[in-house]
């Protein structure tokens, strides 16, 4: 049986919004269409996908695991899409990601420079698309900061470097330059406690229940205004910290906490000699 990638681009989207209305807004289809698909899709593959009643949808385990084989598979062709067009237009180029507080240049214009031909392109990514766009093929490589999600990818360890505590200069940490997690255990952190597990493990806020979620940040400078405002505070790579430095902000390094691991990674299903000429250069 082959699967047809539209009907699974339809299904993730219901899938994350567990709604068929708000997810035929984002489709731009008629919402009786998207459930035709739907049903279309549950008899290609014999599984109930949604259960559905008049307050809720939510997905059958059935439907959890094709979610989970879905998302990889959609960015897959949508890779194979962009290289094809990059191919078709004649445009010979590779682009390299790269997360905050990471400087690429000697590589990428190492690479450039042993293929004049060649346009070496760079993209800025963050804690949320870094990987993504290595599988939906916006990047070649990326330089990233673990912990991600490794599932189809390869991963070269390039280096590591101590995190800080970013606090606005009133903090009473302030001046400080190297604290100890439970220093920050009354504090409240503007990130996923899982982000910082050793915090978790003591943290006040959470052993009372009194956690309040944290908004969705969508950059650094997003983290650091909400740190200024004395929200709260913030665990960051030191190079992050210190590219960001401002008047209002100050940062102290954790000393028991682990360090950050930042490494090169690719699709591990592509075999293309630049990817390995350019992880070469970068480790050497």
């Amino acid at each position: 049986m082959d699967v047809d990638l539209r009907k699974l681009r339809y299904f993730v989207a219901v899938a994350e919004q567990l709604h068929f209305g708000r997810a035929a807004e984002r489709l731009h289809i008629a919402q009786p269409v998207l459930s035709r698909q739907i049903r279309a899709l549950e008899e290609e593959l014999k599984a109930q996908l949604f259960v559905r009643d008049k307050r809720r949808t939510e997905l059958t385990a059935a439907g959890e695991q094709l979610l989970a084989d879905a998302r990889p598979l959609l960015a897959a062709a949508e890779a194979l899409r962009r290289r094809v067009g990059r191919a078709a237009r004649g445009r010979d180029t590779f682009t390299v990601g790269f997360m905050p507080g990471l400087i690429v240049t000697t590589a990428v214009r190492a690479l450039a420079q042993r293929h004049p031909e060649l346009t070496v392109e760079v993209v800025r990514t963050t804690w949320d698309d870094q990987v993504e766009v290595i599988r939906d093929g916006r990047v070649d490589v990326g330089y990233v900061r673990l912990p991600v999600d490794q599932r189809g990818l390869r991963l070269r360890p390039l280096l590591t470097e101590p995190r800080v505590a970013v606090l606005p200069t009133e903090h009473r940490l302030a001046g400080k330059e190297v604290i100890s997690i439970a220093d920050l255990a009354e504090d409240h952190l503007l990130q996923p406690p899982d982000a910082v597990p050793e915090w978790r493990d003591l943290a006040t806020e959470l052993r009372e229940g009194r956690r309040v979620p944290e908004p969705a940040f969508h950059s650094v400078e997003e983290k650091l205004e909400h740190v200024a405002a004395g929200q709260g505070v913030v665990v960051l790579p030191l190079s992050v910290a210190s590219f960001y430095t401002r008047p209002d902000l100050t940062h102290a390094t954790v000393r028991d906490i682990a360090d950050n691991q930042v490494c090169l990674a690719w699709d591990s299903a592509r075999r293309s000699p630049l990817i390995r000429e350019f992880v070469a250069i970068a480790e050497g």
